[in-house]
């Protein structure tokens, strides 16, 4: 009997997983969620998903942070209400069980200095062409605002340097887009690709390549950006508050946003960085607002002045 539940509880996975990717959506995370929980269902002899096994494999280990295990919990009841619609026998947990509110971690908006300080910081590094490749990273992010997995998952052919457009072909949910560059970001980047110690064969694809010429892995990167920001002296401004590589992204929307208030013009500046950004939802966009007292005091000047005209 437990080999005919594993066996139907996993072979409804793999169909879920793959209707899910299908629809965009990256699920590395969430399987390997899933298989931990089919597998503690397995050891207390379940054959399909119930509410009270899945409410006691998502608060193991005990004493866990809220926030994880409403996270593990969301994982279960999206795959059985999916495995409800096959068996009419499998139990979806209730939305209300195990509540809990995310909460936002405050971005670090590092100012030109602190990235310009960054960039030097890169000759720390072994190897001069590593140092090229880490120096490129960080200004390629602090002034396009790409996700660090789009920034190492760009291929050569995705850059057309005459036209000055970086194409983005896997994005967050799957979606592409086209980034236009300045002028001074092209010549970057034509002489990053140009260097004579750039590892590997002519005409590798990886843009941006590690030491051996392959791609920069994000477990290698991570770390290498932690040893600049304390090279560089970088540190949180508080518990919510710490340096993270992401932090460059949420740097240049804000940046974006100031520069649209000071024109006069934020509106327009908005739907443009949304796009630019990736975003699906403009929400997403709309919470950098919330990010920088600059930007609200920006905001407050805008609303002084309008007001003061219609005085």
């Amino acid at each position: 009997a437990g080999g005919c539940a594993m066996s139907h509880l996993r072979k409804v996975l793999a169909d879920y997983l793959s209707m899910r990717r299908a629809l965009g959506y990256k699920m590395d995370q969430v399987e390997r969620r899933l298989r931990q929980f089919i597998a503690f269902a397995e050891d207390h002899g379940e054959t399909h998903v119930r509410t009270v096994t899945a409410l006691a494999w998502a608060t193991l280990p005990p004493g866990a942070d809220p926030i994880w295990t409403h996270a593990r919990l969301a994982d279960v009841r999206i795959f059985a209400r999916h495995l409800h619609t096959l068996d009419d026998v499998s139990e979806v947990p209730p939305d209300d069980l195990l509540p809990a509110r995310r909460r936002r971690t405050t971005p670090y908006l590092y100012t030109p200095q602190e990235v310009a300080d960054l960039m030097r910081a890169t000759e720390i590094l072994p190897k001069t062409h590593v140092q090229a490749t880490y120096r490129v990273l960080v200004g390629l992010l602090a002034v396009t605002g790409m996700r660090i997995g789009e920034a190492i998952g760009l291929d050569c052919d995705d850059l057309d340097m005459g036209g000055g457009i970086a194409t983005i072909r896997k994005g967050k949910f799957g979606k592409a887009r086209a980034l236009p560059l300045h002028p001074t970001t092209v010549a970057v980047l034509q002489n990053y690709l140009l260097r004579a110690d750039r590892p590997g064969p002519s005409g590798a694809p990886v843009l941006l390549s590690s030491s051996t010429g392959k791609r920069l892995r994000y477990s290698n990167v991570q770390p290498t950006f932690q040893k600049l920001l304390n090279h560089c002296g970088i540190v949180p401004r508080s518990a919510n508050c710490r340096p993270r590589i992401h932090d460059l992204r949420h740097s240049f929307a804000v940046s974006t946003i100031a520069d649209g208030y000071r024109t006069g013009n934020p509106g327009s500046r908005l739907a443009t960085l949304a796009t630019y950004l990736g975003h699906v939802d403009p929400k997403h966009t709309y919470w950098h607002l919330s990010a920088a007292p600059e930007l609200l005091g920006l905001a407050g000047d805008m609303l002084e002045r309008h007001l003061a005209g219609e005085a």
